[in-house]
């Protein structure tokens, strides 16, 4: 084709712009005016071409279209797509009467595959108008691939139940990158539809807890536009291991007289092992010697002597089946036991009826009347004495009493007491000691006759000392003694607190556990004793049933007995390690039933002032009023991933090491003092001490497992045995709230016996998660830092308390503050600014829904200030509230 023939051919080109090229470097000018109400105008594009894969050998299309445009071009790397592999089609645009050109081209496989190693293959569109040209963006064109083999593939596994079972898939290199889903059994696997599976971002496959159902046949499936690939199929099976059954009772002995044998059994069906699961071991079937009584007939004594002849001329005489009596299925003596003979004519009595007759009649009736009178008497005097018990408490000294656990022992001859008292000599509490009486007599001192809080008591004075009785305490001692115990306890459990009380109340704690019960005066009848117990429950004792995103977030704590009939709620006080953001938590309480399931019995926020239950939660501490005794936990669902339980971790090493190997523990536990506690005795009976200050760490609800790891160790002295970069522990086990004692061992090895010096980074953090590291340098054979286990063990509170020692507002001043801020104020000066001045103003309808909201505000700050309670602190609220005779609380100890 000649240089003329070439330029008729591009007549359609734009005048003085470049031309693609055919051999050479021909260009052409050709002249296309656009109309004069465009002329000003840059072309903008309407449709620019996309990114495209060229799926085997289809060939794909590029498009291209712009306004006002007199021309438009592509060009592909670098390079003008010659005209003819163009499809130029020319419309206006009715709206804007604008000139729109669209320009298509098809791309090859050939064509990319020219360039392919090089570079990506990249096509470009070019508009013109008569203003000048716009280029529009890059599409690149791609040939799609799936390779067949994927890079990793699962591997099948055998899992106990409730494991965590984690298959792995590396699907295929491809492009676009395939796309990864996973089928069980020949059926897609939904996350959604079953929140036991979780797909990881790098494709991997999480069985959160192995369930009989979830054994089978795991595939992973690569795809994209391309092509579908299968991995190989990976066997699941979650076996279960056999567990024994209780025993059955004992089968009657073999023999029915003399020594014989019996046997009991079980059977391997709690549960039945499954899928390869180990079988029990030991013996189904235990026999044991017995020795059965033999049967005894029964024989008849010898008859009685006769008696004598009676009024009706009869006479009788017995016997008894006695000799031997029968017994062990003997039989029974046969014949009468009774004979009866007439008398003859001289023996029988001749009677008459007379005055002697009437006499007697009288003296019944007489006798009969005397008898009733004295029941009556009986009856009066006992309603009296029973009523003295709760007279007035101003005038009993009950009142000061703070006996502790006490016994009833048989009552000795002369002895009038029927209780023992134990009066705590050695409490420390700082409850108000000294005479209740008007003070006029003493110079710079205010009186408390005038206030309605307190005034003087009758006859003087009454001394309160502590729990130590004035005077003679008997007739407090015997009217108590008429009370009843509810129930009598077992005292076999070392996390256990016993105390006995009465109504005016008292305090269980659990010492180093966070985890105290306090009983208001009051809560327990008039008239009642009752024995309660505290405790808390180890974790592998008891297993609450957790679903989905919840997670346990208290210790398991129990009081009882259940049953008992309380007038008042008591407080029960117990650590949690939730976060401080309670918009992250749903978090309810659970109480164990008598059937023993759990039930939810309040969600917090949404508490219900009619219910038995109600919930403070404190940033640490959780305060749980009820009105029956049982056993409660405190339970949360995360309703975000950014809901969050504080861990403490902690640090122990050997005391004392004599050999190469060096041992260096992290427990990572609840941050609740009981787990707390129980590490550091597990650590004492092991002879490990701590070695660092313990750390929080924030753990949260990411499905992401803690991961371990040693950093820093000098090289030429010592080496780590660990063989892999780090150590992990399980997402689930720590959420679960449910595994005791997590922790992780990092065995180190030095190079020579007198290396003795250790420095080391160790880190500890959740998998996209927060951290926390430890620097540790010290001498392991004498390590003088003062870093003891002890110091977390600082509680010395007695386990129980009873009557006013187990309070720091004194019972008197306590019912007097009561009386004053009960009764509604129309100025607000009553019971409602007393809760807002203690920062409780958010139970204000719990508290008015109680007979007397003071008593209940009064019993949280009693349970909140038990060890650092100040009373001139609450004086002084009271005086802010314009009660000055709240100042009693000054009153010192050498003022009393």
């Amino acid at each position: 084709m000649g240089f003329l023939e070439y330029q008729i051919r591009l007549s359609h080109y734009p005048s003085s712009l470049p031309l693609p090229t055919m051999g050479g470097e021909h260009t052409a000018t050709v002249t296309h005016p656009l109309p004069a109400a465009f002329s000003d105008l840059l072309p903008h594009f309407l449709v620019e071409p996309d990114d495209v894969y060229i799926v085997k050998n289809k060939p794909v299309t590029l498009t291209c279209r712009s306004t006002p445009a007199t021309q438009i071009y592509f060009k592909c790397n670098g390079e003008w797509v010659h005209q003819d592999d163009h499809l130029i089609e020319r419309t206006v645009d009715p709206a804007t009467g604008l000139p729109v050109m669209q320009v298509k081209i098809d791309i090859s496989r050939q064509q990319v595959e020219k360039i392919f190693g090089l570079e990506d293959y990249w096509c470009q569109c070019v508009a013109w108008s008569t203003t000048g040209t716009q280029k529009s963006q890059k599409a690149y064109v791609r040939i799609a691939y799936l390779r067949k083999n994927f890079e990793e593939e699962p591997l099948g596994k055998e899992v106990a139940l409730d494991q965590e079972v984690l298959l792995r898939c590396h699907p295929p290199e491809g492009v676009p990158t395939a796309e990864v889903e996973w089928q069980k059994n020949e059926e897609l696997i939904d996350p959604k539809a079953d929140p036991n599976f979780f797909i990881t971002v790098d494709h991997n496959l999480i069985i959160k807890q192995a369930r009989l159902a979830d054994t089978g046949n795991y595939t992973c499936v690569a795809k994209n536009i391309v092509a579908r690939r299968k991995s190989s199929s990976a066997a699941v099976i979650v076996y279960v291991n056999g567990g024994w059954s209780t025993w059955a009772t004992w089968s009657a002995c073999s023999a029915i007289c003399g020594r014989g044998w019996q046997k009991r059994s079980r059977s391997c069906t709690n549960p039945a092992p499954l899928n390869g699961g180990t079988a029990c071991e030991g013996q189904s079937v235990q026999t044991s010697a017995c020795t059965a009584t033999c049967p005894v007939d029964g024989g008849w004594s010898e008859w009685s002597k006769w008696s004598a002849c009676g009024t009706d001329c009869t006479m009788w005489r017995s016997r008894e089946c006695t000799q031997p009596a029968p017994g062990t299925g003997g039989k029974a003596c046969q014949g009468l036991d009774l004979q009866s003979l007439n008398c003859t004519s001289e023996q029988c009595p001749q009677t008459v009826s007379g005055a002697e007759d009437v006499a007697l009649y009288v003296g019944i009736v007489a006798v009969a009347l005397c008898l009733t009178l004295l029941l009556v008497v009986l009856v009066l005097v006992y309603r009296r004495k029973k009523a003295g018990l709760d007279a007035d408490v101003a005038d009993s000294s009950i009142l000061t009493t703070g006996f502790q656990p006490m016994s009833i022992k048989p009552t000795k001859p002369g002895n009038s007491h029927l209780l023992t008292i134990q009066p705590d000599l050695t409490t420390t509490t700082t409850s108000y000691q000294g005479t209740l009486r008007s003070r006029h007599d003493m110079a710079q001192k205010f009186s408390m006759s005038n206030g309605p809080l307190l005034e003087p008591l009758p006859n003087g004075s009454q001394t309160l000392h502590n729990g130590k009785l004035p005077g003679e305490p008997g007739d407090f001692v015997s009217r108590l003694s008429s009370q009843s115990y509810f129930k009598t306890l077992p005292r076999d459990n070392v996390n256990t607190s016993y105390g006995t009380f009465n109504f005016l109340g008292g305090r269980l704690t659990l010492p180093n556990t966070g985890i105290s019960l306090l009983i208001p005066p009051e809560a327990i009848p008039r008239g009642k004793i009752y024995e309660i117990y505290l405790t808390v429950q180890r974790k592998e004792d008891l297993r609450l049933p957790l679903a989905g995103c919840q997670t346990l977030l208290s210790p398991v704590v129990s009081c009882g007995p259940p049953g008992v009939v309380l007038t008042r709620p008591v407080i029960i006080s117990m650590d949690h390690c939730s976060d401080a953001c309670p918009e992250n938590w749903a978090i309810r309480l659970k109480k164990q039933s008598y059937e023993g399931s759990w039930e939810d019995v309040l969600l917090l926020g949404e508490e219900l002032v009619s219910e038995p239950y109600y919930c403070q939660l404190e940033a640490e501490t959780c305060r749980v009023f009820t009105e029956q005794l049982g056993r409660f936990a405190l339970v949360g669902e995360s309703l975000s991933m950014a809901a969050a339980k504080r861990l403490k971790l902690l640090l122990f090493a050997p005391a004392y090491c004599s050999t190469l190997e060096y041992s260096i523990r992290v427990y990572c536990t609840d941050d609740t003092q009981d787990l707390i506690k129980e590490v550091m005795q597990m650590e004492a009976q092991l002879g490990g001490r701590l070695i660092d200050e313990p750390h929080v760490l924030l753990f949260k609800d990411s499905y992401h497992n803690l991961r371990l790891s040693i950093h820093d160790l000098p090289q030429a002295h010592w080496r780590s045995k660990l063989l892999t970069g780090y150590q992990e522990i399980p997402f689930y086990h720590i959420w679960s709230g449910s595994q005791r004692s997590l922790h992780c061992t990092f065995t180190l090895e030095r190079l020579s016996v007198s290396t003795c010096e250790l420095s080391c980074t160790l880190c500890v953090w959740q998998v996209e998660g927060e951290g926390q590291s430890f620097s540790l340098d010290f001498n392991i054979s004498k390590d003088n830092r003062p870093l003891d286990s002890d110091f977390l063990l600082v509680d010395n509170s007695t386990p129980a308390l009873a009557g006013p020692s187990a309070f720091q507002i004194p019972y008197l001043i306590r019912q007097k503050i009561c009386s004053s801020l009960d009764a509604p104020c129309p100025n607000g000066a009553d019971w409602r600014l007393l809760a807002q001045r203690l920062k409780l103003d958010r139970h204000m309808s719990f508290f008015a829904s109680k007979a007397s909201p003071t008593s209940v505000i009064l019993d949280l700050w009693e349970a909140q200030h038990f060890h650092s309670g100040n009373l001139n602190q609450l004086a002084a609220i009271m005086a802010e509230i314009g009660k000055q005779e709240a100042m009693i609380f000054l009153v010192s100890d050498g003022e009393c």
